[in-house]
């Protein structure tokens, strides 16, 4: 007994595969898409987080009666925000000059109490997200992002403007969060 087999004819093939093609083509871009609004929500997430670990610090400080350390004749604010002690700005200096800022947003770690808080660096804004947020994405000063790509996040401070911009740096794009240290603002920007 011999079996007539019979298969895909090669016109058949090549219309199951020019429909195959097409519909890859139309929803590519639909997850493109979807690719981009993750990164998108990730960054607000993070940037949300951010802030509202700012104006937690700034509100235990507020809930402990404005603790704050004497440097020399200066009086700087400080505060113990979840084990980790930081210096927080303060709006007049001891001679009662103001300066600029308001009072009790985080500035910079406080790892040395005898020692006043110095201007902002990257390592600075770098080190503000480590202990600022809970779960914190990996993190870094631009030279040391630049060499290794595990960082999700660069850090770059801006000591004339006392501000910390953070570049997410997965995919190509350039979304980014700035904490402004004078006001204690995050403001994103999605690009």
């Amino acid at each position: 007994m011999l079996k007539n087999q019979k298969g895909f004819s090669l016109v058949e093939l090549v219309i199951v595969i020019v429909v195959v093609g097409l519909l890859a083509v139309a929803a590519l871009p639909r997850f493109l898409d979807v690719t981009d609004e993750a990164k998108k929500s990730s960054i607000e997430g993070v940037a949300g987080g951010f802030a509202t670990a700012v104006l937690s610090a700034r509100a235990q400080w507020e809930a402990q009666a404005r603790p704050s350390e004497t440097i020399g004749a200066e009086r700087y604010n400080t505060v113990n925000y979840d084990g980790v002690d930081f210096w927080l700005t303060r709006s007049k200096s001891s001679s009662k000059l103001d300066t600029g800022f308001r009072d009790g947003y985080p500035w910079t770690l406080n790892n040395n109490s005898g020692a006043a808080p110095q201007a902002i660096s990257d390592k600075t804004c770098s080190e503000l997200m480590e202990n600022l947020l809970q779960n914190p994405p990996k993190v870094g000063p631009i030279a040391d992002v630049s060499n290794n790509s595990n960082y999700k996040y660069s850090a770059q401070a801006n000591s004339g403007d006392a501000s910390c911009t953070y570049v997410q740096l997965e995919g190509s794009t350039k979304h980014q969060f700035v904490y402004e240290i004078k006001t204690g603002r995050v403001t994103v920007t999605l690009q």
